[in-house]
């Protein structure tokens, strides 16, 4: 349920103060649910809980174990959707389906179960874990895609055949067909549900291609009718606000969105491609990512050496990797660190991926000339303490960047480069002054995200000669190490994988190696000298990795 929503109910109801709803909700932040939060604080038991929400609601309470539902009433809503909106059938009444949700106060739901069904919902009230019994009873546990494209041919055939080309109205009409309509909100529930990065719908001549990324790798979903392609996307890009008559142009949106009882931010990009729209969805979802600097797994001394970074009046501190490895999470979780009262913070991005609160966030876009640079120049009369630049990718804002951390204010930002020193080399090639550069620059770190090992199928075994010795190590220097992968399961869907580990490298700047910056140095010899003076590199964390039991040797040598 909506815990905020509850409290505020409680209030209204005068069962408690505002204190006391605080307490409440600070109970439920480590995944105890709001129901038994009360209970175990001794505002209600759980029957005048349920009792006054229905009150709340002018409904009435029901109790599923004693009520047996017909197999006509559970047909009223398909499977994938009863799942999706968390919502179990109890009866109709006068016309009326009596629906009981999960989350009784969750108007959207209810508004858009109306929609679908065509008729009207009334809401009952049940105890929650009774309704997630009666839908895995009833419904079983996945929404296979299978399931759904059944589910969309019994609404009937769309109107445009493949190779028939549509007017505006026909697509308007197409994307906002109740089937479409379930068809892509089942897609992204089943993609959110298995924490998905990113979403891909990707017409080709003949077939529909629908891919998820899970932990950096790409899975096929059972493809769609190819016929289903130009409404599936039109359908998307209606809910992002963006044209749909116009396919001829990249465009990109913006989706919020109520998924499996969670609100997430889709970030939609279209392509125009020979065959239709490819699209990708890129999930937000704040419930998977963790903004602390003591989630994200770096070892003590580069946590520490950050810690005292983020604290520093002035400099630039970079983080480098390739797209997806976690940049911006990391300088995210920085701003976090320093974000108090007596800090002005200021972050110029493109666009704005999650909202800090207590930080002002400007996003960057190019089509109205709100270049990096210009969000720069006018952040600096905004007097900031702190600022993050999204990416410096070319050399007035570099330079811009470099005059901030010299006026006495710390920079956060990104680059693209493969390693830590080779960032130097990047600024260099861009056109700045290497005396600027070791004289501003504070440190560089280089990451990247490597898959975990699932926990529930994690398998010793000793590699072979050749593996090892791709990592430089001769059979006989790992002793009694033992190596891991994951034998797949039903928790990792057969990967092997779940979730993922940081790997980093951190160049600490220091007197010699700002000597050696000064003298234009090619990367190599930059790198040479930073492992001399005690760098650890990616492919060194990546084995510290290994030999915990945390990732595999397959991953290290993938990505490092």
């Amino acid at each position: 349920m909506n815990n905020e929503r509850i409290a505020d109910l409680l209030i209204e109801q005068g069962l408690m103060d505002r204190a006391q709803a605080d307490d409440l909700l600070e109970t439920t932040q480590n995944g105890k649910t709001i129901a038994a939060a009360i209970v175990d604080k001794g505002v209600l038991d759980e029957t005048q809980f349920y009792e006054t929400l229905a009150d709340a609601l002018g409904t009435e309470v029901i109790d599923l174990s004693e009520i047996e539902i017909s197999a006509s009433i559970l047909e009223l809503i398909p499977a994938g959707l009863a799942r999706l909106h968390r919502a179990l059938p109890i009866d109709v009444q006068e016309d009326v389906i009596r629906v009981a949700l999960v989350d009784p106060l969750d108007v959207e739901t209810i508004e858009d179960l109306r929609f679908v069904l065509g008729r009207e919902v009334q809401v009952v009230v049940a105890p929650g874990r009774q309704i997630e019994d009666q839908l895995k009873k009833h419904y079983g546990e996945d929404a296979s895609t299978l399931e759904i494209l059944k589910q969309l041919g019994q609404s009937g055939q769309m109107m445009n055949p493949a190779g028939k080309e549509a007017n505006g109205n026909d697509v308007q009409a197409e994307a906002n067909a109740t089937p479409i309509i379930r068809f892509v909100d089942l897609i992204l529930h089943q993609a959110i549900q298995d924490r998905a990065s990113d979403i891909h719908f990707e017409p080709f001549e003949n077939e529909f291609k629908v891919r998820y990324r899970v932990d950096g790798a790409l899975y096929e979903m059972t493809p769609p009718p190819r016929h289903l392609a130009l409404p599936v996307i039109s359908r998307v890009k209606v809910m992002a606000n963006m044209n749909i008559a116009e396919r001829r142009l990249p465009q990109d949106g913006r989706i919020q969105k109520k998924v499996a009882g969670r609100s997430v931010d889709l970030r939609v990009s279209s392509l125009p491609t020979q065959f239709g729209e490819s699209l990708v969805l890129r999930v937000l979802d704040r419930a998977t990512v963790n903004l602390d600097l003591e989630a994200l797994g770096m070892p003590p001394a580069i946590y520490d050496h950050i810690l005292e970074v983020v604290h520093r009046p002035n400099g630039i501190f970079i983080v480098t990797g390739p797209t997806g490895s976690g940049k911006t999470t990391t300088l995210y979780s920085c701003l976090r660190k320093i974000n108090t009262i007596d800090s002005k913070l200021l972050t110029a991005e493109e666009p704005v991926e999650y909202d800090l609160e207590g930080v002002i966030q400007v996003a960057v876009n190019d089509a109205i000339g709100l270049s990096f640079a210009r969000v720069l120049r006018a952040f600096l009369r905004q007097d900031p303490d702190r600022i993050m630049i999204g990416e410096t990718r070319d050399l007035e804002t570099a330079q811009i960047a470099i005059q901030a951390a010299l006026t006495g204010h710390l920079v956060f930002t990104t680059l693209h480069t493969s390693d830590a020193p080779g960032t130097v080399v990047r600024l260099i090639d861009m056109g700045v002054e290497p005396f600027l550069i070791s004289s501003t620059l504070d440190s560089v770190l280089s990451q990247r995200l490597l898959r975990r090992i699932c926990d529930d199928c994690k398998t010793a075994y000793r590699p072979n000669e050749s593996l090892l010795m791709q990592l430089n190590f001769e059979p006989g220097e790992i002793g009694q190490c033992e190596f891991y992968y994951g034998a797949g399961c039903e928790r990792c869907h057969r990967t092997g994988y779940k979730g993922r580990i940081g790997i980093y490298e951190l160049m600490k700047m220091n007197d010699p190696l700002r000597e050696l910056i000064n003298q234009r140095p090619p990367s190599v010899v930059l790198k040479e000298k930073a492992i001399e003076l005690g760098m650890t590199t990616l492919r060194q964390d990546g084995i510290r990795c290994i030999f915990d039991g945390q990732t595999t040797v397959e991953e290290v040598l993938k990505y490092t």
